[in-house]
């Protein structure tokens, strides 16, 4: 199963999030959970580089299975911005994700909503 957990700062905003495990929805190369929750974190950490202009602290692992990102504390109030807008919808779409198949993928929001409303 793969844990996604989300870390908010005082002010509600993600500052970090954790996403560990393996989905095990499918075979190797055909798990579509795995392969949607991959696109919509990775398409999330590049749209917050691109649009945002923000380098993410990253840490991966080579083998999978490990992803944790944090927001750089030296970061401007409109960069910022756009970062969480950017953030909080890769949020929505694993929680959708995680509506549809709940058995491989659990999302911890700590501060935030736990639930898609659709």
């Amino acid at each position: 199963m793969i844990s996604l957990t989300v870390d908010r700062d005082s002010d509600g905003r993600i500052s970090h999030f954790k996403m560990t495990g393996h989905a095990d929805s499918g075979p190797y190369g055909y798990d579509l959970v795995c392969a949607g929750v991959s696109a919509v974190s990775f398409g999330a950490l590049n749209a917050v580089e691109v649009l945002a202009g923000i380098k993410m602290n990253v840490r991966q692992s080579d083998q999978g299975g490990y992803l944790e990102c944090s927001c750089p504390k030296n970061t401007g109030t409109g960069s910022l911005e756009k970062a969480q807008l950017i953030l909080e919808a890769m949020l929505v779409s694993m929680q959708t994700i995680e509506k549809s198949y709940g058995q491989y993928i659990k999302i911890i929001d700590k501060g935030g909503t736990d639930h898609v409303e659709t």
